[in-house]
């Protein structure tokens, strides 16, 4: 990181310098792959959480013995390499023109592989934080006694969806939050398979910049990566904000029952 920032800063017969980052957000193309990264992240997020709430909650409260089972799909995004998945993704999207040329499947070829808004990267996306949303989700939901938090809701008249939001999901927040926090860092720093797919979101177009100006292509890793920490290091707050707020309550009503022991004569 100290080298990094220092080639940053110290050009060769000007000395000290800021003009790489100033000139970051002048940068042709940086306002555009940033937008298509965020973009994708935001529906990264989204599609992974729709996708692995709803089926670990039914896999814990009316199938446990799928939970085997649905680990190991979830994990095997982890052995099969980045350049291997692109190939897959490349094989399937050569059927549109070779065998769905005519058909309304071809425009759906089409329709997913839009640089505006690449949906084929996003399948990919989700498909590769799947392993380290599943583990974060059920890291969270091996805390919660979700059984008895349903059964109650239940008890009280609520309807599944009523039960999940305002009864599963924020007992989740924490996990929820490290989750789309991991997809974020995941898809703000993946290259492979956008570039192989021929995409430019943000990782590709800071390594496409380092071939004209290094500088500011540096400039803006760093800038990244202290990016990702302050976003860390916020989500750590509010993680222990959460908890004490919640220890003191419980604190005071475990002292209740002495404090009124000892008012007894």
């Amino acid at each position: 990181m100290a080298a990094s920032v220092l080639f940053t800063v110290d050009v060769p017969n000007e000395g000290f310098t800021l003009s790489s980052y100033s000139g970051i957000f002048g940068a042709e193309g940086f306002w555009s792959s940033l937008r298509l990264t965020l973009e994708l992240a935001a529906a990264t997020i989204a599609a992974t959480m729709l996708l692995l709430v709803p089926a670990l909650i039914a896999v814990r409260l009316t199938a446990p013995r799928l939970r085997v089972l649905v680990e190991v799909l979830c994990s095997l995004p982890l052995v099969v390499p980045a350049v291997a998945l692109t190939a897959g993704i490349s094989s399937v999207l050569r059927w549109g023109p070779d065998d769905f040329a005519g058909t309304p499947l071809f425009q759906t070829f089409n329709a997913i592989q839009n640089p505006g808004f690449p949906v084929v990267l996003l399948l990919a996306y989700v498909l590769m934080a799947l392993p380290l949303a599943y583990r974060t989700l059920d890291a969270g939901l091996r805390a919660l006694d979700l059984e008895t938090l349903v059964e109650a809701s239940r008890n009280c008249g609520a309807g599944w969806p009523r039960t999940v939001v305002h009864v599963v999901l924020p007992n989740l927040r924490g996990a929820l939050l490290n989750t789309a926090f991991l997809t974020l860092a995941l898809v703000l720093g993946e290259y492979t398979v956008a570039s192989i797919l021929g995409y430019q979101p943000f990782a590709v177009w800071i390594v496409s910049l380092g071939g004209s100006n290094a500088q500011v292509s540096v400039s803006v890793s760093v800038l990244s990566l202290v990016l990702t920490w302050v976003l860390l290091l916020l989500l750590a707050a509010a993680g222990r904000g959460r908890s004490q707020r919640t220890a003191r309550p419980n604190r005071r009503a475990a002292a209740a029952p002495t404090d009124a022991a000892l008012e007894k004569p």
